[in-house]
């Protein structure tokens, strides 16, 4: 069983930067990609960040140039650098990840438990 834990998030002040972690575990043959969504009361959840396992990078417009993400593929490992941060980016961020599972051959879709960021004065 694959599983993601994820650390980081809490409250920040409009402006400033915080940073969200995650990390893959079990019986993983292939990582995929790795990213992050996010999500708001009432709305559908939202690409925020993804990178590929060959460090492709695809950004939400929203976050372009304010947000940064990257991976440690050698132990499944996906970081998400959030600068200049608004208060619209406030929302539960899910970490997530397409993963190919040892005894398995085509790829599974495996989710966080959801971070919490707010961004506030």
């Amino acid at each position: 069983q694959v599983r993601l834990v994820e650390s980081g998030g809490g409250l920040v002040q409009p402006g400033g930067s915080s940073a969200l972690s995650c990390a893959a575990s079990g019986n993983i043959v292939y990582v995929y990609w790795m990213g992050w969504y996010r999500q708001t009361p009432g709305k559908q959840r939202e690409l925020v960040a993804k990178i590929t396992s060959g460090e492709t990078t695809t950004y939400a417009d929203s976050v372009k140039g304010r947000f940064s993400i990257s991976t440690f593929n050698i132990d499944n490992r996906v970081f998400l650098q959030m600068n200049s941060l608004k208060p619209e980016d406030t929302a539960v961020y899910y970490c997530f990840a397409s993963v190919r599972a040892q005894g398995s051959i085509n790829p599974s879709d495996v989710w966080g438990q959801g971070t919490q960021v707010t961004v506030s004065s």
